[in-house]
């Protein structure tokens, strides 16, 4: 009876907040104890992230429409996650009834039978390649990677059960590769025979052409096939290489149907890898897909600082705050230029400083590289993309690509120099400069909704930057 409430209530949250809010949270959660006496029911989460996230923004929803399904008039929902039960009963033990574990929906156990019995028999001897110093604590969240880091947690507490495969997704070095290493070390921390390979993908590729070249393709398969846990970065690189596909293909359903656990990292959003068999693609997106966007000043402020931190160093806010606005591209650039900092404070036998970091660093603020960066020079880096010159981007022509090219122009002044809307307009043919304010509010949302053009328009600033 309560399976049929539970699965009722999903439907109508699918219809009211969408499929991602039920995939990606509510499927991921338990109910473990309900008392008609008090109306109070009690939800379990894999981990406080998941527990935190759904009851600050879902709780009005299960009070809502899991109350009227009950027929309680004011429904009172308690959430817990597996770490609280671990250390304690859930609030209301004494009084709640139990459900019966065969009702209780969505129930999840702390590992899968499957994986289970794997362990007991870990014939695999090879190396797991997991980074020792990729771990969740040394992962610094915020707004642009709290979704991808729920889900690796999630991950790790569950394997091959919540999201199986976990897709990640964003630019170069925004911490991607410490997600799929952190989730490793956390599975095999829990379960010393838990079998994890942490691989990437040209790797896997140049492993597939050796086992063919010197015939040992079967001891391929048989290594893959007795993981637990498959963990592959950068799997856009096997693309167009269809005899690795069709290999891979196997592989994954070999686990996949086992309930072993796949995570993937990509720059790409799966179904825009170009030079990728459907069946495959379909695969990449049958668990969740989450992304990783650039982090905010704040986050990148936090990286610095817990970074520093593990080198012993301790570095204020306006220190962190100058190599943050230095360092703009990606967390591995930022990291880079903090070691940099730190190493040269180090021979040199000097404190860490802000006067250090901008000697360091080329002595140049934001604000002063912003003061040597012209027009011409941006529209030059657009225009040779593109193929246009800048008769072009000054013309009335409307055509997509060149109004496309003309805004991203627009977008790239404003964001790289000091100069007015109105200048931008001028120098490129405008007599007003809502134009611009138009293709600034453009570029801004497609940019942050679309990867490809993301890394485009990221490839400029570093073009424009040397």
């Amino acid at each position: 009876m309560f399976a049929d409430v539970w699965q009722d209530f999903l439907k109508i949250v699918h219809e009211e907040a969408g499929s991602r809010v039920v995939e990606t949270w509510l499927k991921a959660v338990s109910v473990k104890q309900w008392n008609p006496d008090v109306q109070t029911l009690c939800i379990e989460t894999p981990n406080s992230f998941v527990k935190e996230w759904i009851q600050t923004r879902y709780t009005k929803l299960f009070e809502l429409h899991l109350g009227r399904l009950l027929n309680v008039t004011q429904l009172k929902v308690i959430f817990q996650s597996k770490t609280e039960q671990r250390e304690g009963s859930f609030p209301l033990e004494t009084s709640m009834n139990i459900i019966p574990a065969s009702i209780i929906p969505a129930k999840l156990s702390t590992i899968p039978q499957e994986i289970k019995h794997a362990l007991v028999k870990k014939n695999y001897t090879g190396n797991s390649r997991l980074n020792p110093t990729y771990r969740f604590d040394s992962f610094v969240v915020g707004p642009s990677n709290s979704l991808a880091y729920a889900a690796a947690q999630a991950v790790a507490d569950e394997p091959g059960r919540l999201y199986n495969p976990l897709f990640i997704y964003g630019g170069s070095g925004l911490g991607k590769t410490h997600l799929l290493h952190a989730i490793g070390n956390a599975l095999q921390e829990k379960h010393e025979k838990c079998v994890v390979l942490y691989q990437t993908a040209d790797r896997f590729v140049n492993e597939f052409i050796n086992g063919i070249r010197f015939n040992k393709f079967q001891e391929f398969q048989q290594k893959y096939r007795e993981l637990d846990v498959l963990l592959i970065d950068d799997i856009q690189f096997i693309s167009n290489k269809d005899q690795t596909q069709e290999a891979f293909f196997h592989i994954f359903n070999a686990l996949h149907d086992s309930h072993k656990q796949i995570v993937f990292s990509s720059d790409i959003f799966p179904r825009h890898i170009a030079g990728l068999a459907e069946r495959l693609r379909s695969r990449l997106e049958w668990g969740l897909v989450t992304d990783i966007h650039k982090p905010p000043l704040e986050t990148k402020i936090a990286i610095l600082k817990k970074k520093a931190a593990t080198h012993g160093e301790m570095i204020d806010d306006t220190l962190a705050e100058y190599i943050a606005q230095y360092a703009e591209s990606n967390v591995r650039e930022l990291e880079g230029s903090l070691i940099r900092i730190l190493a040269f404070a180090s021979l040199t036998k000097q404190p860490v400083s802000l006067e250090l970091a901008q000697r360091v660093l080329g002595g140049q603020k934001v604000e002063q590289i912003k003061s040597k960066i012209d027009f011409n020079r941006i529209a030059e880096t657009v225009c040779t993309h593109y193929s246009y010159s800048l008769t072009d981007l000054r013309s009335n022509n409307r055509s997509k690509e060149l109004s496309l090219a003309r805004q991203i122009a627009m977008y790239l002044m404003k964001k790289m120099t000091n100069k007015s809307l109105r200048e931008i307009g001028t120098f490129l043919g405008r007599k007003d400069h809502s134009t611009v304010i138009h293709a600034l509010t453009k570029v801004h949302k497609s940019v942050e909704d679309d990867l490809v053009l993301r890394r485009t328009v990221q490839s400029f600033e570093d073009a424009i930057l040397r």
